[in-house]
């Protein structure tokens, strides 16, 4: 039985009941929602027991009284940046959460787009919001940002960007991922609020670093871990310390910005700021939602390790630099890991090494190794028939099921039929099977043969199951078993010397 170390309900009420305590010193408060505002699987994953769509549930309680802004960078936009882990562009991703969003019943107020210079992209993707009767505003960059601070609280700063017409006491401002623009729109606001005789404040929620556990927590190098391509550093909040004499964590964004946002603040508002240090600035209430540090400590050293397996991973892609590789080995030593830590390595990489032995083949083994939840580690490999991922979760759920090995879940003849359709009438150039064309294949056996019903009943239960392999699967495939809940690492190997079809 997976183990808990956060108490999710708890850390709701006091999250929901510390931004009301904030909300109470002004008219209207600005609220920057750093991290994943749906699906924040990374706090999922080193703090058992948080819910993944906390931070929903959390505006949820509050949506009687917010409305969301959300920000979006044109030069991000442009370029098509990818967020890792939907694998979609940030202006679909824009698209989604206000979807989800929508679906929680909350209120989305706009779209801001940061940064915004008549970029073509950036032009196509307004008329789309528009035309789908979404509100659009948009805001130039201003030169100086942020160090000077008299022309960026003038007209030629904040004010000649668009003033956002919002009509509850608590806006939320997010984004797809970081350098969206946030924390300028929450700037420019106060700004014409101030201009407007309104009182208006700031606040921000970023779930981490976690400000009240110590510096070298686990958890809190975990989101080293995590944002090594952006070179985000925790430091102690010598702000907060000098203040109040307490030791507090941040990072290192946070803290250097702090004496100019600090400034910019009072010269909008022209009084002294509220806030002490960038601590002061923040509610997040996250830390106080821990019921079982253990738990917690070995859930965030796993995550460290899958992440220096995904950084490995995105080096050989060339998606990023080898600087962030020698900070994730950095901090794999700093926490005393190894690779060989995650259960499913040794499996994985044991069993290609013994069919690499009979191979004639130059190709590496694709093996994956998936830890289930009773603690099994079962196997799954690469074959004419099918990949080494849809190998697996059939291997995976006949275990669960107590199917014996030799009973097929699958007619030879369906998935020949299916291998057919796909090499010689789609004219595929892989023929091995994919997780997703077994899983259909799956669901339909399900309709008329009772044991392969009992298998695909199991698949819930691959929530939470660890897994590795010993090649880089495809982007689809790994989709697939994230959307299964499986946590997938890859050693960093192409499955093949092919460029294009892997």
């Amino acid at each position: 039985m997976k183990k808990i170390g956060f108490d999710s309900e708890k850390y709701i009420e006091e999250q929901s009941a510390y931004i009301l305590e904030r909300v109470n010193h002004y008219d209207k408060l600005y609220l920057e929602f750093g991290g994943k505002l749906v699906d924040d699987k990374h706090a999922k994953r080193v703090l058992p027991g948080f819910e993944e769509d906390a931070k929903i549930k959390l505006l949820q309680k509050l949506k009687d009284q917010a409305e969301i802004l959300i920000c979006v960078y044109a030069g991000d936009i442009e370029r098509n940046k990818i967020r890792g882990d939907y694998g979609i562009t940030y202006d679909m991703d824009i698209l989604r959460l206000i979807d989800e969003l929508r679906g929680y019943g909350l209120l989305i107020n706009s779209v801001v787009i940061t940064r915004y210079n008549g970029q073509p992209a950036t032009k196509v993707f307004i008329n789309k919001l528009e035309r789908r009767n979404i509100k659009v505003y948009k805001h130039s960059e201003i030169e100086d940002y942020p160090v000077n601070v008299e022309k960026i609280v003038s007209e030629d700063g904040f004010g000649k960007n668009e003033y956002i017409e919002t009509t509850k006491p608590i806006v939320v401002v997010t984004a797809p991922g970081p350098g969206s623009g946030k924390l300028a729109t929450c700037l420019n606001q106060l700004y014409h609020e101030s201009q407007k005789g309104h009182a208006a404040g700031y606040s921000k929620f970023e779930t981490f670093p976690v400000w009240n556990v110590p510096l070298k927590h686990p958890l809190n190098i975990a989101y080293e871990a995590a944002t090594v391509d952006l070179k985000d550093v925790n430091m102690i909040d010598s702000f907060h310390f000098d203040a109040y004499n307490k030791v507090a964590v941040n990072y290192n964004r946070d803290v250097e910005t702090f004496p100019v946002i600090k400034r910019i603040i009072e010269k909008i508002t022209g009084k002294e700021s509220v806030y002490q240090s960038p601590t002061d600035m923040g509610v997040n209430r996250v830390g106080f939602g821990i019921v079982d540090d253990a738990v917690v400590q070995e859930a965030s050293k796993q995550e460290i390790i899958r992440r220096y397996f995904q950084i490995e991973c995105d080096f050989k892609k060339g998606l990023i630099d080898e600087e962030a590789v020698n900070r994730i080995k950095l901090i794999m030593e700093e926490v005393g890991l190894r690779p060989e830590d995650r259960n499913v390595v040794v499996p994985a990489h044991d069993y290609a090494d013994k069919i690499q032995a009979q191979s004639s083949t130059k190709d590496p083994s694709a093996v994956i190794a998936i830890e289930l939840p009773d603690e099994v580690i079962i196997t799954g490999r690469t074959s004419s028939l099918m990949d080494a991922s849809a190998a697996v979760i059939l291997n995976a759920v006949k275990h669960l099921a107590h199917i014996a090995d030799d009973i097929p879940l699958l007619s030879p003849l369906v998935l020949e039929t299916i291998q057919g359709l796909k090499s010689k009438t789609l004219h595929s150039s892989l023929d091995a099977l994919s997780i997703n064309e077994v899983l259909i294949a799956l669901s339909i056996s399900a309709v008329t043969n009772p044991i392969a019903q009992v298998a695909y009943d199991k698949l819930a239960e691959l929530e939470g199951a660890q897994a590795h392999s010993t090649v880089m699967v495809n982007k689809n495939d790994e989709q697939t078993l994230k959307k299964l809940g499986i946590d997938i690492t890859c050693a960093p190997v192409y499955p093949s010397e092919n460029l294009y079809y892997q």
